[in-house]
């Protein structure tokens, strides 16, 4: 009896969040998550000084705190495209699409929660999502063009973000890693679980 409560001690669920109980998010804070799936390791892979494949915006819908990211293969329901969507933090750092994450806040607020407002707008027109990883093209977003997007378009971008050379399979493209957000001296880390 003893050797099963231990193994069932070490099952990991995969709908429980790794999002630390009492954390208490801030409209505008910039999330990061470390997934486990294809798409994540060629992320890390593309980003030799990454520790996370993803990122996404914390907004305030209807008092309610969701994050908004783009993100491919993450259907809602059947059918469902690529694109911009908005969950909840316990569904963005379910375990199943997790195993670390992060919050990282701006130093200015204000601005943190009109690019927030961005981000939803991109969210509500329901924003493909970039599977070419063009900034030049924003009609589709891809995560990390979302964030700096939605700074630049609140009044100030992000200082200090580089864009890298990815080329690989069909891709041939300059684009911004997550590294280069959570590396950006407007942020300050919160937390990191």
């Amino acid at each position: 009896m003893g050797c099963c409560l231990l193994s069932s001690g070490c099952h990991r669920d995969p709908e429980k969040s790794l999002l630390p109980d009492g954390i208490q998010l801030q409209t505008g804070d910039i999330v990061f998550r470390r997934g486990g799936g294809v798409t994540s390791h060629a992320v890390l892979l593309a980003d030799g000084d990454g520790v996370y494949s993803h990122v996404g915006i914390v907004v305030d819908s209807a008092g309610v705190k969701m994050i908004v990211h783009a993100v491919p293969g993450e259907p809602d329901f059947e059918g469902d495209s690529d694109r911009v969507k908005a969950d909840v933090p316990e569904v963005f750092f379910r375990k199943s699409r997790a195993s670390q994450g992060a919050v990282l806040r701006h130093r200015d607020t204000l601005l943190a929660a009109k690019a927030a407002a961005v981000a939803m707008q991109l969210y509500r027109r329901n924003t493909p999502f970039d599977h070419q990883y063009d900034d030049s093209d924003t009609t589709r977003m891809y995560c990390t063009e979302l964030v700096t997007f939605a700074f630049s378009r609140a009044g100030e971008p992000l200082s200090g973000i580089r864009h890298h050379g990815l080329r690989f399979l069909d891709l041939d493209t300059e684009c911004v890693l997550p590294s280069d957000i959570l590396h950006c001296r407007d942020l300050r880390p919160l937390i990191q679980f």
